[in-house]
């Protein structure tokens, strides 16, 4: 605990004492604060991944979509599902009349043959059917295939058991995780990759196939690498920059450059220019670049947080310039509590006085011409 107050301590007046911290200070009100919606994170030590990138999409796991059809012609008699629907298996899904003869004609039971949901109905009452024809489709999106697309370059890094992380555009705030269950036995000599499938579970089904999808694929990790999230990031490859929450000054963040190493998914690796414990701006860190020098002034900040004045560039009063903004305010303080409303009447009265003395002193001296 000493040693990190000693160290706050020291970066502190590093801090104070750097030229330009003041020039690169914002400093905002709670209003703006909560406008912009600024969010803080540490920085910190952390397990850091090194990932690749790759494009891919969600498919049906093998083995888990059944095709409904009939082992006889003749017409479709009733359906009983509709595309969406849940299904157990063996449940009744539709109803099919034979074209043997009969009165009535005799009909046969078509069943589920697994559990899932009803993806395609191909058949209407009345129609005419086959047994070529694929009638019902279901599916079991309990657990789904996400199959990415992986530059052979990169196909050496690949091992079965790899994790990672996978995102598709119509959720974006949901990030899944999945391991490489199985990479094909021959790469796609027109797109020049190789497909490495992820098994997910999906539980909420909320995974569907076509769906396109987004993978970091983890294949090595470092610990004890200081990194902050990709979001706090700010600047291009001339010079990237963070927003660092001021140690001292309430709603006040400095802009400190920063050099940076690897990046994965989630988070990037900060060679210099950041300390532990350093709060950074994640949320709200674009904005800020437009805020100028913020809403509220150097010397209003430092003065509210030190309780004492401060000159207009954040220098501390010396005695000498207390004593004299003391002796002006109260010269002013005096003046102005003299003309009060009691004054003005005198002086009113006086004024009125006068003009009346004036006035009988030349009538007066008209008299006696």
């Amino acid at each position: 605990m000493k040693s990190l107050l000693i160290l706050l301590l020291t970066v502190t007046a590093l801090h104070a004492a750097d030229p330009k911290a003041k020039d690169n200070l914002i400093i905002l009100d709670e209003t703006r604060v909560k406008n912009l919606g600024i969010q803080l994170v540490e920085a910190e030590e952390t397990v850091f991944e090194k990932t690749i990138f790759a494009l891919g999409h969600i498919e049906v796991l093998p083995g888990k979509k059944a095709i409904v059809s009939s082992r006889i012609p003749g017409r479709a008699f009733s359906v009983l599902v509709i595309p969406h629907q849940e299904v157990d298996v063996d449940a009744e899904v539709a109803w099919v009349e034979s074209r043997q003869p009969g009165d009535p004609p005799p009909v046969i039971k078509l069943t589920a043959p697994i559990s899932g949901m009803v993806s395609k109905v191909n058949i209407a009452p009345g129609q005419p059917i086959s047994p070529d024809q694929e009638l019902i489709e279901i599916i079991d999106l309990s657990t789904i295939e996400a199959a990415a697309s992986v530059p052979q370059h990169l196909a050496g890094q690949l091992k079965v058991g790899l994790k990672a992380h996978i995102r598709v555009s119509a959720l974006p705030d949901k990030v899944f995780e999945a391991t490489l269950a199985h990479i094909a036995a021959t790469a796609d000599e027109n797109s020049g990759t190789i497909e490495a499938a992820f098994h997910v579970a999906n539980p909420d089904k909320l995974l569907r196939p076509g769906m396109r999808a987004e993978f970091s694929i983890a294949t090595s990790k470092r610990e004890n690498v200081m990194s902050i999230p990709r979001e706090a990031i700010q600047g291009d490859a001339g010079g990237r920059f963070v927003y660092v929450a001021d140690y001292g000054l309430k709603n006040a963040f400095v802009k400190t450059e920063v050099k940076t190493g690897e990046m994965n998914d989630s988070r990037v690796e900060i060679s210099s220019g950041l300390l532990p414990g350093d709060e950074v701006v994640i949320r709200g860190a674009y904005m800020l670049g437009f805020a100028g020098k913020g809403s509220v002034s150097l010397k209003e900040a430092l003065d509210a947080a030190h309780g004492h004045p401060h000159n207009d560039d954040g220098t501390e009063m010396s005695k000498e310039d207390v004593a004299k903004k003391s002796d002006g305010e109260h010269d002013h303080a005096h003046g102005g509590s003299g003309f009060n409303n009691l004054t003005l009447f005198f002086a009113s009265t006086s004024g009125l006085l006068l003009i009346l003395l004036i006035v009988s002193f030349t009538f007066r001296n008209r008299a006696t011409a």
